[in-house]
């Protein structure tokens, strides 16, 4: 099993957020979103959305992209440590005949 992807929201707080002495207050204010949602995000309670990436990528002066990629690589990693009962879709017409 692959180690779990930092949530960005981490990220924020931790190389973006402490190292500025913002507060969650001020920081929700400069990216023009609620406290409850920012607090949600940098306590990984919360996705990042395309939204709030792009909030991010303009305060920060980083890409958007970047945020969304962070969250992606959770997002996939938390679905690959589900169990799911799929069938895999047959690879050719005999296959299919069989079934």
């Amino acid at each position: 099993m692959k180690r779990k992807p930092t949530h960005p929201g981490v990220v924020l707080k931790e190389d973006i957020l402490k190292p500025l002495g913002l507060s969650v207050t001020k920081a929700a204010e400069y990216l023009d979103i609620s406290r409850k949602t920012l607090s949600a995000i940098i306590n990984e309670r919360q996705a990042v959305t395309s939204n709030i990436a792009m909030r991010i990528g303009l305060a920060t002066k980083t890409s958007p992209q970047s945020w969304l990629n962070m969250q992606d690589k959770l997002n996939i990693w938390k679905e690959e440590n589900k169990d799911y009962n799929i069938i895999p879709f047959p690879q050719d017409t005999e296959e299919i005949m069989e079934m």
